[in-house]
Formats: structure tokens, sequence, C-alpha cells
């Protein structure tokens, strides 16, 4: 055992450190512990003439564990990987040493950030990937052999030429039914009057009651273009449903949704011809579904690759539901309290001409209030009841600010993550290519080997030539 006031030298990646083996023996059992050992020169890579051990380790790094056995404090430096500095600490046998506070919330954020960043990336593939590797090879025969070609025709439009197409003409029965269902709504304005009198004696007096209905006048020409269309929809909504792989992810899919609704109402308005008319609340209740239409449009996202920035933006939101959830129970909190309040600060005042004529229009209030919306249709009138409106616009204008840099934050840091990892792929890509052009180099032999799964052996590399020698090809 060395003496405690003996200096020991340790050469950590070319870099020379100089401690006293009482520093050394702080934690023992540790690798730095045994260097104090009579018989640590025969077991570690000790030189005798500079008389220092040597370790091929980042020096940065140890210097951090250095640290930590002068100070009994571990801190992690900036810009370091969570997994190399455990790497690092496992290395020389601290691998449960306790991080300092200040570095423990540091690399928890790191962590946590990593794990979503996973999580976004399986979800990215799989969606990349689509259903169909999930039944691959579970079904044989002639539909197993034409169900990927039929699914990447009508699903994936950047799959082949095709697909473009076939999604073009979709998106041209989508922009058609939407034109459709304008200019339909502009026809229902025209109604026909229909009135109906009735007549009624009592008492020797004559009573006259006249009850006007509005019905719909039915153009045949947009029935009939809109029906072709949805026979269309019709027809392409069935082969995505014979040929998807997993049924239950299809009906999962607000847009399959959409689409499965918005084929009932052409079929409801033709099923009702044989009536003269449509009435108007059946007009609005099939113009509510047809507003379904609409959210065809969102394919035509299917005819370019889907944008980095609209794939941020949905995960993005989906990672904050619960904050979002909060909120809305903060919102809904204050649109309780603040709408009864002034409710019954207007009733206390007993002002006549109040517009608040019962507790839910002062709710309502509070909605336009908390949003910071304001219409002005309802306000308070008195005193007491615009001081508690100034409290209110001001909590929904400090409800409203607060989320939003946890909303930024999050999203630069997926977005700085996802923008590393695209040229991170592009950049294999493109170096998967070289071993084919010139599999002989030792770079290219480097990257066949990786892509087998393991490390080129060094003995496979050429050994280089002497100089003025020709490398041999």
């Amino acid at each position: 055992m060395r003496p405690a006031g003996e200096k020991v030298t340790l050469n950590v990646g070319g870099v020379r450190f100089e401690t006293y083996s009482s520093t050394l023996r702080a934690f023992p059992g540790t690798k730095l512990c045994r260097l104090t050992e009579p018989q640590a020169s025969s077991s570690f890579d000790y030189d005798p003439h500079a008389k220092e051990f040597f370790f091929d380790r980042n020096a940065s790094l140890f210097d951090e564990v250095l640290s930590y056995y002068r100070s009994k404090q571990l801190h992690c430096p900036d810009l370091v990987c969570k997994s190399a500095f455990e790497e690092e600490l496992a290395f020389w046998g601290i691998p449960d040493a306790p991080l300092a506070p200040c570095c423990q919330q540091k690399l928890s954020d790191a962590e946590g950030q990593e794990e979503e960043h996973n999580t976004w990336d399986e979800e990215r593939d799989a969606e990349d990937q689509g259903l169909l590797p999930q039944q691959e090879g579970s079904r044989t025969g002639c539909r197993a052999r034409w169900q990927p070609k039929i699914w990447a025709l009508f699903e994936k439009p950047c799959s082949s030429v095709q697909a473009k197409c076939l999604a073009a003409i979709s998106l041209l029965f989508n922009v058609g039914i939407c034109v459709l269902f304008i200019l339909n709504s502009q026809e229902q304005i025209h109604v026909i009057p229909v009135h109906h009198a009735s007549h009624f004696h009592h008492n020797d007096t004559t009573y006259h009651h006249e009850v006007e209905y509005s019905f719909y006048k039915r153009f045949l020409y947009l029935l009939h273009l809109e029906l072709f269309c949805v026979l269309w929809f019709m027809l392409e909504f069935s082969v995505r449903l014979t040929f998807c792989p997993d049924k239950k992810k299809f009906f999962l899919n607000p847009l399959n949704i959409a689409d499965f609704l918005s084929l009932f109402p052409v079929y409801i308005e033709l099923f009702s011809a044989e009536h003269p008319g449509e009435t108007c609340a059946l007009v609005c209740w099939l113009g509510c579904f047809r507003v379904l239409y609409f959210l065809k449009l969102l394919k035509i996202l299917r005819l370019v690759e889907k944008p980095l920035m609209f794939r941020l933006l949905s995960y993005t939101f989906r990672s904050i539901l619960r904050e979002v959830a909060i909120l809305l129970m903060v919102f809904a909190f204050e649109i309780l309290f603040f709408g009864a309040l002034c409710f019954y600060a207007e009733a206390i005042g007993g002002d006549p001409e109040t517009m608040f004529d019962d507790i839910t229009s002062s709710f309502w209030w509070a909605v336009v209030t908390v949003t910071t919306v304001g219409y002005g249709d309802t306000y308070p009138t008195l005193t007491l009841g615009k001081a508690i409106a100034a409290c209110t616009a001001v909590c929904g204008v400090l409800t409203i600010i607060i989320p939003i840099p946890m909303f930024f934050i999050k999203f630069k840091g997926y977005y700085d993550a996802a923008v590393i990892k695209e040229k991170m792929k592009r950049m294999k890509a493109q170096m998967s290519t070289l071993p084919c052009e010139n599999s002989r180099t030792p770079y290219g032999q480097l990257l066949a080997g990786k892509e087998a799964g393991f490390p080129a052996a060094p003995s496979a590399l050429p050994k280089l030539q002497p100089t003025g020698s020709p490398i041999p090809m």
C-alpha cells in the first residue's frame, strides 16, 4: 500500500493528472483505489520510465471523476451525453455514484427529452412503414400478394406514378364536392313559402289562423353531381377497407370516420325524393354532415411527403395533452367563478337594465372575457360588476400567456433533435451507396461491416505501403 502522502500520476487520453494516494483511496474497491496497491504496476498499464499509469479514456470526463474523489460531489459537464457519462462512471467502478442536485435535474430533463424523442422516432417509423409490416408473413395467396400494392396505391401517393395519379384524381373529386356544397348552400336561401290557412269559430266569432312553412327547393343537377362524387368516394373507401391490414386502426383514424359519415347525406336526400320538398330542419342536419367534405381536403398533404413541421406540431400537441387538460380545467373554473360572481353582483345592484337575464348569460360573458375575445353583446353596467370584469380579463390574459413558453420550449427541443436526425438519416443514405461503388476501399469495407451488424476487423483493412510504393487496388 502506497503512503497516503505519495503522489500518483495518471495519463488519461494524453492528459496527465497528479493526485495523492489518500485521494484515490476515498472510495475503496474502485479502480482508482486499486492503483494504490503494491501489485498495481503489474495489473494496469504502468510506464516505469514516466512513472505513470495510462488509460485510454476521455480526459474531460475523468476530470469530473477525479473531482468526485476530491470533493465527494459528482458533477456532470455540460454538453455531455448521459449514456457516455454513465459508461465512464461504470469503467472507473462508481456506477452508482450520486449526482449533485444541480446536475441531477439537468440529467433528468435530458433523459425525459431523450425518451420523448425516441418515442417520436418510433411513431414516425411506424407511420412511415404503414400498417403492412404488422401483417407480413401472416397470409398467403393472391390477396396477400396484391394487398401491399393496392394499399400503397391508395395510401402512399409518393410510392409510384400510378399512386400519384390516383391521389390527384381523388383530390379533384374532393375539391369538386366542396364546391358543390357551397353552391348548394347558396341555393338553399331560396325557399318556397307555403301558406296554410285555417278558420274556426268560437262564441260566434270567426278566427283566422295562417301558418307559413318554408320548404327547401331541390336542385337536381347539383344533387346528381354530388351523387357522382360520392360514388367515387364509396368505391375508394370500399377498396381501402377491403385491403386494409388492420381494420381497427383503420376505423380509429378520424379522416376515415369522416369519409364514412360523409357518404350518407346524399342518399338520405335521395330516399326522401318522393316528398314534395324538404323541411329546413332536415336540410340543416344534412348540411352538418356535409361539412365533413372539407375534412377531405386534408388529403392534399398526401400528394407530397409529410412535412417535418407538420409532424412536429402534431406530436408536440400530443405530448402536452396533460397540460392542455389542466389549462382547460383552469378556464372552466374561471368561467364558473367569475360568471356567477358577476351575475350576483349585478343582481345585488338591482339595475333594471342589466344584460344578465340569467346565470347562463353571465357564463357566456365570462367565456368571451376570459378568452380575450370580447364580443360586447353582454357586459356589466354597475361599478362592482365592472371591477369583477377587470379581474376576469386580467386572469384570462395570464392563463393564456403562461402555457405559451412551455409549448415553445417543447417544440424547439423536438425541432432541433428532428433536424439533426434528419441530417444523419440523409448522410447515412448517401454513405450507404459508397460500398457499392468502391467496396475495395478501407472506408467501404468498414461500412460493409457495420451494415452486416458488426465492425470490420482490423485485419481486413489493407496495410499502408511505404512512401513511394504503389497501393494495391
